[in-house]
């Protein structure tokens, strides 16, 4: 579906009358490209509080990685990170002011701020913890205040050991490939297996099983995966057989019709992957229907029809696979959720649950996986451009796609990008997350 306004806000001739007229102007993000993706943008400038843990270790993985650094007293476009882990006193708070009045004019549009603090609950100290919490309201505002040049802010905390994964997520919030995640909070913590991986092919030699992977953001999660290296086992339902097929051949994957919610489906899938290997790296559980009705209305097929399919095998399937060892020793679960199961919408009393579950398996399993070395996230979409929105009323699609503070919608591929991010083997780290993708949406923000 195209964004018409998006494309006239831009265009030279009619971006003069939105300007005139104080109409908001978009601005058309950069995305990754495609021949030759995780590539930092542009320049970066590093600074950190008094007393930071992780400064150095950040410039080194900075400077290792070829990312052109900025000088602090020449420095007139560069993305941002600042360590405030050192943060302690509301005094010392003035440090995260005195380094973004200064800087926060030169960050470009599409640029980047990434924030890396404590993670509140791993420090002793009370007040560092309260000091630290702070920095979510700071992220959050900060990010509404850039919007407007299509940036982004985010906020890494790092838990008690998580120091050797800070990495993966900083490379990735500093990419194009973090283009609609905005406003997020991200944890990393100690590693469940050692990190290994090429940064620009983290996938080759794995197997990842995506499921509702014939069109929309299923076929764009396999495209990115597959782009990525992996061999992408897609699954959709049998009466989407012909469209399953042709969009496994088209990145060289493997196409397994199956109704996941049919009584023995879960073996036919374990099956299939012992079949194609002996381990399996992921599963990425996209699958998922809708049936709005105001409860009052809904009828108990509407219901229990989503339920299952949303939530009901995706638990099965897990349940299976973790009865083998397919996904021991750096296996990876991700579900996919919704903004509707984190701020509720009328008329999707049984979506919001399903997709608010999906968080709560991410919750509840990241503990006992992790003993297996397996890690399992969450992507919780808001509004982003697919058949399923451009059904909605025009009016409706133009506020979803202005209440974000990037004032657009998101792509499929928005969503395919930070699960590439969670699936490749160097976010060990990352375990127990719920990502919004959502352009920092303000419904539940």
């Amino acid at each position: 579906m195209t964004d018409r306004y998006l494309e006239l806000a831009n265009a030279n001739f009619t971006k003069t009358i939105f300007d005139g007229l104080g109409l908001p102007t978009p601005v058309l993000l950069k995305r990754e490209n495609q021949t030759n993706p995780h590539q930092l943008l542009g320049q970066v400038l590093v600074a950190g509080s008094e007393g930071a843990s992780f400064t150095q270790g950040i410039l080194k993985m900075l400077q290792a990685s070829s990312v052109t650094m900025a000088e602090d007293n020449s420095c007139d476009s560069a993305s941002l990170v600042f360590d405030a882990s050192g943060i302690a006193t509301a005094e010392q708070s003035s440090q995260l002011y005195e380094f973004f009045n200064q800087h926060l004019s030169s960050l470009p549009r599409s640029g980047r701020v990434v924030v890396v603090g404590h993670r509140p609950e791993a420090l002793a100290n009370t007040t560092h913890a309260t000091l630290q919490r702070g920095l979510v309201g700071f992220v959050k505002s900060l990010a509404k205040e850039i919007g407007r040049k299509g940036a982004t802010a985010n906020l890494l905390y790092v838990d008690k050991g998580g120091k050797a994964a800070i990495e993966a997520p900083l490379r990735f919030l500093l990419s194009a490939g973090s283009a609609f995640m905005n406003a997020q909070v991200v944890n990393a913590s100690k590693p469940v297996v050692k990190i290994n991986g090429d940064w620009t092919k983290p996938l080759v030699g794995k197997s990842v099983v995506v499921t509702g992977a014939a069109r929309g953001i299923g076929l764009a999660i396999s495209q990115v995966l597959a782009r990525d290296g992996a061999k992408v086992i897609g699954i959709d339902i049998p009466q989407a057989e012909a469209e399953l097929a042709s969009a496994m051949a088209s990145i060289n994957g493997l196409s397994l019709p199956l109704d996941i919610t049919s009584d023995g489906a879960c073996d036919v899938l374990v099956k299939f992957c012992l079949d194609h290997g002996n381990t399996l790296h992921s599963i990425v559980h996209n699958a998922g229907i809708t049936r709005d009705k105001m409860l009052s209305r809904m009828t108990s097929v509407q219901w229990d029809l989503l339920m299952q399919v949303n939530l009901g095998a995706a638990q099965r399937i897990n349940d299976a696979l973790l009865a083998t060892e397919l996904l021991d020793n750096g296996g990876k679960i991700i579900g996919v959720a919704s903004i509707s199961g984190i701020a509720g919408n009328v008329g999707q009393t049984n979506y919001g649950f399903s997709k608010s579950a999906v968080i709560g398996m991410v919750d509840s399993l990241a503990k006992p996986l992790a003993k297996r070395g397996i890690t399992i996230n969450a992507v919780a979409p808001g509004f982003i451009e697919t058949q399923m929105t451009a059904a909605i009323p025009f009016m409706t699609r133009q506020m979803g796609r202005r209440l974000s503070s990037l004032s657009q919608g998101g792509l499929p591929i928005d969503v395919a990008e930070v699960i590439g991010f969670f699936v490749s083997p160097q976010a060990a780290g990352i375990n127990g997350n719920t990502v919004r993708v959502c352009g920092q949406s303000l419904l539940g923000a």
